[in-house]
């Protein structure tokens, strides 16, 4: 069994869709619109096949973000090297994003970084 797609609500598609491919090598499909119930989203499929459902809907609430809180907290890409971690993080900070944490060596023995993305959801970038 594997897990076949993650979903997430956007406030922003568009945008959030250019980040993730840019960034993160993401292909995008075309796009589905219900005008019935003006629901918009994309699939976007990672280069191991992975796949993330962005999604808007005019009606969809948005409560402030918090680091720890309870549920679905993050994405994890794993990028192949620390260098990989160590560029892409200051890549990210240079374009203006927030980054939350690192890189560093976890105490579990993980290097990592953690930005924040155009909606305030955290990504790590790992090895």
């Amino acid at each position: 069994m594997k897990i076949e797609h993650v979903a997430m609500y956007v406030k922003n598609l568009e945008r959030a869709r250019n980040f993730f491919m840019e960034y993160f090598g993401a292909r995008s499909n075309d796009g589905y619109y219900n005008e019935s119930k003006k629901f918009r989203s994309y699939f976007l499929t990672f280069e191991d096949g992975a796949r993330l459902e962005l999604m808007n809907h005019p009606e969809i609430c948005d409560e402030e973000k918090q680091m720890r809180m309870s549920g679905f907290i993050h994405l994890a890409f794993s990028v192949g090297s620390k260098e990989k971690v160590d560029s892409l993080t200051e890549r990210l900070r240079a374009d203006g994003f927030q980054v939350a944490s690192g890189p560093r060596t976890t105490g579990d023995g993980y290097y990592e970084s953690c930005i924040l993305d155009p909606e305030g959801n955290q990504i790590e970038i790992t090895v």
